[in-house]
């Protein structure tokens, strides 16, 4: 019906705009410690990583690395396999199959790249669990990768 406003809709959502401001403050502070755990994690872990972006000056919930001599879909692919939902490359070219513009332009490595988002919910064994996990699939990548190049086919 035309100028009719639904009066309970845009009540609720209203409410629930004040709810998320209410937590805002207290998720972003969670969420940023979070990836700073997880940076340091990774770091202490992979070797022949870069994390992405500033340590600091960044968004609290996301978290960028690079792993050297590891290929970004196999490394996503065997993190899916483990139970974790990540991405490779930036946010807008992660359907895309060439490399990001985005992290080339920042100076990132865009071969080997994994996008880790984190909620206000992550714990930190779930955290931990990543890091290890990480730190394994790409020893495994390494290690298969380095044997195919030494065969005669490879």
């Amino acid at each position: 019906m035309a100028g009719y406003v639904d009066v309970p809709r845009a009540l609720a959502a209203a409410a629930a705009l004040q709810a998320v401001r209410e937590t805002e403050a207290a998720d972003t502070e969670r969420t940023h410690a979070a990836t700073a755990r997880l940076r340091e994690g990774i770091v202490a872990t992979v070797p022949d990583v870069d994390v992405a972006g500033d340590p600091d000056a960044r968004l609290p919930h996301i978290v960028n690395v690079s792993c050297l001599y590891v290929d970004g879909e196999a490394l996503v692919t065997a993190l899916d396999r483990a139970g974790f939902a990540v991405s490779s490359g930036s946010a807008c070219t992660a359907s895309a199959l060439e490399p990001s513009h985005v992290l080339a332009a920042m100076g990132v490595l865009t071969h080997g790249n994994v996008r880790v988002s984190i909620s206000s919910s992550t714990t930190d064994a779930e955290l931990d669990r990543f890091v290890a996990t990480l730190g394994e699939v790409v020893a495994d990548i390494r290690a298969t990768t380095a044997i195919a190049s030494e065969t005669p086919d490879g």
